[in-house]
C-alpha cells in the first residue's frame, strides 16, 4: 500500500495554521522543498494566492486538474467542473471538523441537553440488549 498524499500540483490541502486556517486551497507551484504556492480559488474557498510552507498545511486525498501556475479563472472552473467542494463536504474529515465546530459552539445548557439524550439512548439500549438475552 503506497503513501497515496503527497505534494504536487492540483492537490487540494487543508490549511491548518495562520489567518487562513480550516479553509481549503490547491497547491498551484511548488516553489522549494519546504514551501508551495496555493490559492483557493478566493471566490470559493476565500484563499488569496500565497505562498504557504509545508507545515502549515495538510494534504486531502483530493486533486484538481490543473496546470502549473495556473491561472485564479481557470483554478475556478477546475473547481467546479470536478465538483471538489461537494466532494469534500462528504468526506468524513470534513463531516469531523463539522462537528467540532458545532460542539464548541455549544452553550452549558445544550450541552445539558446532548448529556441527557446520551443517558436516555444508553438506557434504551441497554433495555433492548437485556430483552434480546432473555
Amino acid at each position: 500500500m503506497g503513501f497515496s498524499r503527497y505534494v504536487e500540483v492540483g492537490r487540494v490541502v487543508l490549511i491548518n495554521y495562520g489567518p487562513d486556517a480550516g479553509k481549503l486551497a490547491t497547491v498551484i507551484d511548488i516553489v522549494d522543498q519546504n514551501k508551495c504556492l496555493v490559492e483557493g480559488p478566493e471566490e470559493i474557498t476565500g484563499v488569496t494566492r500565497q505562498v504557504i510552507s509545508y507545515r502549515r498545511i495538510a494534504l486531502t486525498d483530493l486533486t484538481v486538474n490543473i496546470q502549473r501556475s495556473a491561472r485564479a479563472k481557470s483554478l475556478k472552473a477546475a473547481w467546479k467542473e470536478g465538483d471538489t467542494l461537494a466532494k469534500w463536504e462528504g468526506s468524513q474529515w470534513a463531516k469531523k471538523l463539522a462537528s467540532k465546530k458545532t460542539r464548541a459552539g455549544l452553550s452549558d445548557f445544550d450541552r445539558f441537553k446532548v448529556m441527557v439524550a446520551k443517558k436516555q439512548k444508553s438506557r434504551i439500549i441497554a433495555q433492548k440488549m437485556k430483552e434480546l438475552k432473555a
